[in-house]
């Protein structure tokens, strides 16, 4: 609840009223009262990878002939060679500590994305983050898929709980007029049930705080009726899990937002990456196997702020680059393939003779599942994403 989330803060830190909250005996069954969804069964989920993971690692383009001169230090082997990529084929490989989602690439329900990048050719991960989640070329102080929630069928009609974020915070791409929900695993240190029941009754009358706090309490009281004690718990798999409980209940949100850190790999990366993307892998087959039947009317856009350098730094890391890898994923994506304009790597290719080079902006990606995925008509595609006209909308993206 944007609008309400700055006074609520206040009040009770930085979770918001819509987090964590022992709420049962306030809520009854109130829980129910967030059964309303948007109109249709389409599921929408986005995962931020904040620090900019090395989309040349995640998704290696083996096939190049300049990579190994780039990257041999870091490089992995060919596909059938011991530790070596799994094949997206025959030109790119996916690192092997993702296997499960090369089983989905190999059902047609997944596809990498490479030679992307957002609205920025800068470097700075806080401008970068802040552009990738506003959707402009710009900073702006809400996000293209709060925007977009406005352009939903059925926006308007009472009750209605579209999306929710996941996480400690409210991430930028939520922000914005449009409520929404937010999920966060419990905590020890959370206040006393009865006090939220105190602020309830004293803030009832009140035209800001009242509504929101009483918000607060619904969408506790929803996550609390869905997830098992043992499925709030922190860490990405466990709340990539949840996010798909959730969305599979009847009447649950249909958009979601998730972030996971960890990919600014500037020292020793073969290490780190191995770790984050175990993790990433994971998250991404619990959302899948939590969504259940639904799976099958869902579209997963996983990106990052920017990718790493082509060549490999003197700590076996990689620097801030510019485009990188992202993926699509769920039942309803038309996978089994890479989808990239591919600009090379050899001499004069690279973009400021240091980066894999852009040809694809991740705005023509999201545009096209707002379009094709959540059913949004051309003016609200437009509204989510301002001044970005001469970006068209992807199309091909989804099952036919």
């Amino acid at each position: 609840m944007r609008r309400h989330l700055p006074l609520i803060g206040s009040l009770l830190g930085r979770r918001g009223l819509l987090l964590g909250l022992t709420a049962g005996a306030v809520l009854g069954g109130a829980r129910l009262a967030l059964g309303a969804g948007p109109a249709g069964e389409a599921r929408l989920v986005v995962v931020l990878l904040r620090g900019a993971l090395d989309g040349m690692a995640a998704v290696q383009p083996y096939g190049d002939p300049a990579l190994t001169a780039l990257r041999a230090p870091i490089a992995l082997p060919e596909p059938g060679q011991e530790g070596g990529v799994l094949d997206l084929g025959g030109f790119f490989g996916l690192h092997p500590r993702m296997p499960k989602l090369h089983a989905m690439f190999r059902a047609n329900e997944a596809m990498p994305i490479h030679a992307v990048c957002g609205p920025t050719r800068s470097r700075s991960h806080f401008e970068a983050q802040d552009l990738l989640e506003s959707g402009a070329s710009q900073r702006m102080t809400s996000g293209w898929l709060n925007r977009a929630l406005a352009g939903l069928p059925g926006h308007g009609r009472g009750g209605n709980r579209a999306a929710f974020a996941v996480g400690d915070d409210l991430p930028l791409i939520l922000r914005g007029p449009e409520p929404v929900g937010m999920y966060a695993p419990t905590r020890a240190d959370r206040p006393a049930p009865d006090l939220y029941a105190r602020l309830m009754e004293l803030n009832h009358a009140d035209p800001v705080t009242g509504p929101a706090i009483a918000e607060g309490l619904r969408a506790r009281g929803f996550t609390a009726g869905v997830l098992s004690p043992t499925e709030q718990r922190d860490g990405f798999v466990e709340l990539a899990g949840a996010a798909g409980r959730l969305m599979a209940a009847p009447g649950g949100p249909r958009v979601a937002a998730l972030e996971i850190g960890g990919w600014d790999t500037h020292r020793a990366q073969v290490q780190g990456l191995r770790r984050a993307l175990a993790q990433l892998d994971d998250g991404l087959d619990a959302l899948r196997e939590r969504l259940g039947p639904a799976w099958a009317r869902t579209a997963v856009l996983v990106m990052t702020e920017f990718g790493r350098t082509a060549r490999v730094n003197g700590n076996g890391g990689t620097d801030h680059g510019t485009a990188g890898a992202a993926f699509l994923l769920g039942g309803a994506v038309a996978g089994g393939r890479v989808l990239a304009d591919w600009p090379g790597l050899g001499e004069g290719r690279l973009h400021e003779n240091r980066d894999l080079a852009p040809t694809l902006d991740l705005r023509a990606v999201a545009k096209g599942l707002l379009r094709d995925h959540l059913g949004l008509p051309p003016a609200a595609v437009d509204a989510a994403f301002p001044g970005s006209g001469a970006i068209s909308a992807r199309s091909g993206l989804l099952r036919a």
